[in-house]
């Protein structure tokens, strides 16, 4: 069984690198809390070992995922207690070796991997980053139906992982020589990567970033969507880690979808009257996809043949 050393050390390594999905977090139900908190630790554990790698060798990078693989899976005795708790938790809500395969090999494509020339492309890569991390949470929730929760998950994941890269483009390029925004889409509005590489903002940045927003709010409401199909104890905290990440498209846009020379980031302040905001709405409408339109900050589908782009600002309570 998971002790509470274990849970707080989780807890503490999600507080530190997860501060968004932290606040959202805290209001999932003990049964799911404490083993999101492993997950998430485990996650960023394998996260770091590329992302800070400055200096270590690309080979040492994947002996140590493959070691982290091996720890994972119950081949080897965990090194610490992340690693331990990870094991009972995966054991003890049947979360496959085939998820845990395929979010770390998305980990190990990182090492060598840093454009992507198609959305298919990047899609692939987030089906073993993001899409896995969205299935093994979802096994923890333990759905009465997981056949219909689990592909909206994968929507969800893809949803929040999109967000972090066209937020994070100046961060990936100057910390990690990254781009995450296809290259099919830069050139498409007349941007070469090599663009985004030296930092220079123009107006075909700016369409990119905005066509990849759009694409992006439609896998928030396609994620959004499947919520219903959580226990109902689970529900309110997706829908609030919905409307936090999303939350970030308005910075974008309110920065003029430049990227390159901004790092949107959410406030404290922000984040706790975004929670007190759904919360609102949540006790007069358990719906979540009524709830998620009414507090977000996604825009609502165009109009077909409307040639209008996204819609400005957050919707007020109503």
């Amino acid at each position: 069984m998971v002790d509470e050393s274990q849970i707080e050390r989780s807890k503490a390594i999600q507080r530190r690198t997860g501060r968004t999905f932290h606040v959202a977090t805290r209001f999932l139900p003990e049964r799911v809390r404490y083993p999101t908190y492993v997950l998430y630790a485990f996650f960023r554990v394998a996260d770091e070992i590329v992302d800070d790698a400055e200096g270590v060798p690309p080979e040492e990078q994947a002996a140590e995922l493959e070691s982290l693989r091996a720890q994972a899976l119950g081949e080897a005795e965990p090194d610490g207690p992340v690693l331990a708790a990870f094991r009972e938790i995966a054991d003890e809500h049947g979360i496959s070796d085939e998820e845990i395969d395929t979010f770390l090999d998305a980990m190990k494509s990182d090492i060598v991997t840093s454009r992507y020339e198609t959305y298919e492309d990047l899609e692939a890569y987030m089906r073993g980053s993001a899409s896995a991390v969205g299935v093994m949470m979802t096994e923890v929730m333990d759905p009465e139906r997981p056949e219909d929760a689990v592909p909206h998950a994968v929507a969800l994941g893809e949803a929040f992982q999109m967000t972090n890269f066209i937020r994070d483009v100046r961060e990936d390029v100057i910390d990690r020589d990254r781009i995450y925004l296809p290259e099919e889409t830069l050139r498409n509005n007349g941007v070469e990567p090599e663009q985004i590489e030296r930092l220079e903002f123009s107006p075909g940045v700016a369409d990119a970033v905005r066509d990849e927003l759009r694409r992006t709010e439609q896998l928030y409401r396609e994620g959004v969507a499947g919520i219903e199909y959580l226990p109902e104890d689970c529900q309110f905290p997706v829908v609030l880690s919905a409307v936090l990440y999303a939350d970030h498209h308005r910075l974008i846009r309110a920065c003029e979808y430049d990227v390159v020379n901004n790092e949107p980031s959410l406030s404290t302040a922000r984040k706790l009257w975004l929670a007190a905001r759904t919360r609102w709405h949540w006790q007069w409408n358990k719906d979540p996809e009524a709830v998620f339109r009414r507090a977000s900050a996604v825009s609502p589908p165009e109009r077909p043949g409307s040639d209008r782009g996204a819609v400005d600002g957050v919707p007020t309570p109503d």
